[in-house]
């Protein structure tokens, strides 16, 4: 994963200003965790732009790399139509922070009053003693031992999860790399979800996710594809590893589930209760030793192991999984901005190498909020796939009245 990112939208009549507001916070956070000696100005890394269609303009955006030499942050200060709205996209990356962690670095933005702070910067860890470190010797040789029993468990995982069986060709084949991105946004009301899930049973991300894969489902059948087999889809489902109300940390704090998308189930109340059974197996194996863990083992490679395999893995992940959903949690405050009320927070997730799509979501004053990157050779109509999302809400209500 190279980035993760957020567009917020907000309607206010000052936005001169927020440019250096989102400079002057971020700065330090950024060069902190970087370089101390980074080149950094805020015309060079908070963009305005004036656009017609805010989202539209996201995905230009998302497509085009963060400098490595600079601190690993970007904010593009989206001007609309017309002088009372904006947007801001956030764009941080994961060597900064996770899902969370951009979440609490773009809270330290919003203003006072919000209930939510972003994380402060965490105190450098005393050095032990020599004689500190030969006590705790034993318990350093355990928890290597343990760490490799943990390596077997997730390799073997992988093995298993890893047959390519019902993949549909829109997100496995290797599309023309323009380096392009498309970029959708759809809002949903969450009592519509939440009445679903009263009567279907399972979690609101249970039924969230069953909403993608029936969406996937009705996307790939209005195209004119082949009628989906197998299993369906491997969904990397990203699990936070952050301790609430612990010691925040920047840096990257994810570990996974790994989910078949049932895209051969024509019943939408059957497809939710597959994912459900498959989400309540992951969660009683729990995130540390499943195929979707494997990011876990990231932790214990030498700093010269990432740069000499990174690119290679970098280039692996569509043997891994075949789709990333990833749910962003929100807490329950009404954010303001510059003086406005964000209206929305659209989560939007990055694209690995050679895969077509990613779906990220999260739920804010009373909406859920679907962000959809693609790569925009590969999926030319995100459009039909949004529309495709809200249908498929739409039939699973009825199944339910």
């Amino acid at each position: 994963a190279v980035r993760a990112a957020a567009l917020l939208t907000a309607r206010c009549a000052a936005v001169p200003g927020l440019r250096r507001r989102i400079h002057d916070v971020l700065l330090p956070i950024g060069a902190a965790a970087w370089s101390p000696d980074a080149d950094f100005d805020a015309a060079r890394h908070v963009f305005l732009v004036r656009t017609p269609d805010p989202r539209a303009a996201a995905g230009p955006l998302m497509a085009r790399p963060l400098d490595r030499g600079r601190p690993p942050w970007e904010a593009h200060v989206l001007a609309g139509p017309d002088p009372g709205s904006f947007a801001v996209l956030f764009k941080f990356h994961h060597a900064l922070a996770d899902g969370l962690g951009a979440l609490a670095l773009a809270a330290l933005l919003f203003d006072e009053g919000e209930g939510v702070r972003g994380p402060a910067r965490p105190a450098p860890e005393p050095r032990p003693s020599a004689g500190s470190a030969l006590r705790s010797l034993p318990g350093m040789l355990a928890a290597r031992v343990q760490d490799v029993g943990q390596a077997l468990e997730i390799g073997a995982s992988v093995a298993r999860a890893g047959l390519p069986l019902g993949v549909p060709a829109a997100l496995t084949a290797a599309p023309a790399r323009t380096g392009t991105r498309a970029v959708a946004g759809l809002a949903l009301d969450l009592d519509d979800v939440n009445r679903i899930r009263k009567v279907a049973g399972g979690t609101v991300n249970d039924v969230l996710i069953a909403l993608v894969a029936g969406a996937l489902r009705r996307w790939l059948l209005g195209r004119g594809d082949p009628e989906p087999e197998g299993p369906g889809p491997r969904a990397l489902i990203p699990v936070s590893r952050r301790r609430p109300g612990g010691a925040a940390k920047y840096g990257n704090r994810l570990s996974g589930y790994l989910l078949r998308l049932p895209l051969a189930e024509p019943d939408p109340l059957l497809r939710l209760d597959r994912v459900r059974l498959g989400m309540d197996r992951n969660k009683e194996a729990g995130p540390a030793r499943g195929a979707g863990a494997v990011a876990l083992l990231a932790d214990h490679v030498h700093p010269l192991g990432h740069r000499l395999g990174g690119p290679l893995v970098a280039q692996a992940a569509r043997m891994l999984f075949d789709i990333l959903v990833t749910s962003v949690p929100l807490p329950g405050f009404t954010f303001s901005l510059g003086g406005s009320r964000v209206r929305e927070v659209y989560p939007l997730a990055p694209l690995a190498r050679g895969h077509s799509l990613a779906v990220a979501v999260s739920t804010y004053m009373g909406t859920v909020h679907y962000g959809l990157v693609a790569d925009a050779a590969a999926v030319p109509d995100l459009a039909a796939l949004a529309e495709a999302l809200r249908a498929e809400l739409d039939e699973l209500v009825r199944e339910v009245s």
